[in-house]
């Protein structure tokens, strides 16, 4: 990594009076901020406060409506510009790593780390230099992958890790990160967390964007603050507490960030029951229930089989053929093939991948909205009166914020994205509802919003599972909680047992419920 021209604490990227509009919506205000040699700089703010917006105009995937750039060169000269492309930026040592993976699929581990920039000998590539150094890239982020091995094969934590290591080979200077923790586990997360700090010690100008307050406190030497599109302030890390940087972020006192636990009637009807299903590719079946009204989370480490468990309920992936078990709804068995039909029955599926899965980006608001009940708006004809009065009822019940009726969802930002998505499930009317990662990515002001959300669900009859890599937002929010290890459902905890240690005995298998096939509902604590 070439730093020579950089000395410690100069600036090397900065941004005077920034503004951006997207047609007649201003995005940011008039934003300033210097990037320093050598800094851990943090930048929060709610889902929409122009976080990604600001750093995409620093990398030149955005360009400024208003206001000017200053970067320091290769030679160590000052330029100003009105703004720059991406591969301008890259070439003077400005990389962003964005917040949806960047990666070719098809492409092997090493192709994508030199994307762009490929070793050659003569004419030809050097494929094995490229994978010595990709090699040498991963091994510093402690990441075993096959250097061969095809992309789209690999795990999106995997993924991740690529795409840091992609900044190796691209020389940065000043390095900008995009909730790059959100999918790493927290060993992946502590590896990068080492990076980071070498990459300081190097004159590397990090910038940090997360809704991890506790790693904005462990890793950052000041943070930026914006709130609807302006500078709140630039402040030292150390002068910050959390609760301070809460506040500075909303502008307003967050409330208690889960809402009070009222727990289900002792007597309500199991809604759904899962016995001995066996999901293909595991060995181990698993059986569990849910009351009316009730919260259940399902826990575990990245890899337990939370995510594949539930997929294999609501039809998304079979479960297997030699041991297939059974799942009752509402008192009746079914066997359940696709999402469809799932929402024919009366439950809904909220996917973790709201952008991928979950939404029709390109589409409009009310599109998305209604796509799941269009029989509530059509006899043979969709009446767009009945289907925008619905919309509008949405967007208000879910606190969407939206600039424009007429924006795409993939303008809105990620918590406004979620608040839609969930709208757009309820819409259907569901008794169960299952929810996948339903805060990933999200502030902490809308996370709470969401919260009480899931809570007025399960208070007004509807059962919900909930799936979460978050501990401290199962352990606030849920009734009992399933914990899985390598596939297996190791325990079923609930009152004062919902609590960090117990659970993770269970998500490593240090603890293990031994249940008999004859009293394996009785076990989950359903009455």
């Amino acid at each position: 990594m070439n730093n020579s021209s950089s000395g410690k604490n100069s600036v090397l990227l900065s941004a005077d009076n920034v503004a951006k509009s997207f047609g007649d919506v201003e995005v940011l205000h008039g934003i300033s901020l210097a990037l320093r040699a050598g800094e851990v700089r943090a930048i929060l703010g709610e889902n929409g406060a122009g976080k990604s917006t600001l750093v995409k105009i620093l990398a030149g995937f955005e360009r400024p409506s208003g206001g000017q750039l200053k970067y320091q060169d290769l030679d160590g000269q000052i330029k100003s510009i009105d703004g720059w492309l991406a591969e301008e930026a890259e070439a003077n040592g400005v990389v962003l790593i964005h917040q949806e993976l960047n990666l070719a699929d098809q492409l092997t581990v090493s192709e994508n780390i030199f994307l762009g920039q490929e070793l050659r000998r003569g004419l030809f590539l050097d494929k094995r230099q490229m994978d010595q150094k990709s090699r040498e890239y991963l091994d510093s982020l402690h990441c075993k992958v096959d250097t061969r091995a095809r992309v789209g094969d690999l795990p999106v934590s995997a993924k991740q890790l690529i795409e840091i290591a992609r900044t190796r080979a691209k020389r940065a200077r000043v390095l900008i990160m995009d909730e790059p923790t959100a999918v790493l586990t927290r060993q992946e997360s502590e590896v990068l967390y080492e990076l980071i700090a070498r990459l300081s010690a190097e004159g590397v100008a990090v910038v940090f964007i997360s809704h991890k307050l506790e790693e904005i406190e462990r890793i950052a030497d000041s943070i930026t603050i914006l709130r609807d599109g302006q500078l709140v302030g630039d402040y030292a890390a150390k002068d910050l507490s959390r609760e301070d940087m809460v506040s500075l972020m909303v502008g307003r006192e967050i409330g208690d960030l889960f809402p009070a636990k009222r727990l289900p009637e002792p007597q309500a009807p199991k809604v759904l029951e899962v016995r001995e299903l066996l999901v293909r590719g595991t060995d181990s079946p698993c059986s569990f229930a849910l009351q009316q009204g009730e919260i259940l989370g399902f826990s575990g480490l990245v890899g337990s089989g939370r995510t594949a468990l539930l997929e294999s309920v609501v039809g998304l992936r079979s479960p297997a053929t030699d041991q297939p078990g059974s799942v009752s709804l509402f008192g009746q068995p079914v066997r359940i093939k696709n999402l469809a039909q799932a929402r024919e029955l009366g439950m809904a599926y909220l996917t973790k991948d709201r952008k991928g899965s979950g939404l029709l980006l390109e589409k409009g608001l009310a599109f998305n909205f209604s796509l799941f009940a269009l029989q509530k708006f059509s006899r043979g004809v969709i009446n767009r009166n009945q289907e925008q009065e619905a919309f509008s009822e949405a967007v208000e019940n879910f606190d969407i914020r939206i600039k424009d009726a007429g924006m795409s969802a993939g303008n809105l930002s990620g918590g406004n994205q979620q608040k839609l998505l969930l709208a757009k499930v309820l819409e259907s009317e569901p008794r169960v509802v299952i929810i996948d990662e339903p805060t990933r990515g999200i502030d902490i002001g809308t996370k709470s919003q969401i919260y009480h959300f899931i809570a007025e669900l399960a208070d007004s009859g509807h059962a919900v599972v909930v799936i979460s890599s978050d501990i401290v937002e199962i352990i606030g929010l849920c009734h009992r909680v399933a914990v899985m290890f390598h596939g297996r459902l190791t325990g079923i905890v609930s009152g004062a047992d919902i609590n960090e240690e117990e659970i993770m005995a269970y998500a490593t298998g240090l603890k293990d419920q031994q249940q008999s096939s004859s009293d394996k509902p009785a076990a989950t604590g359903v009455n």
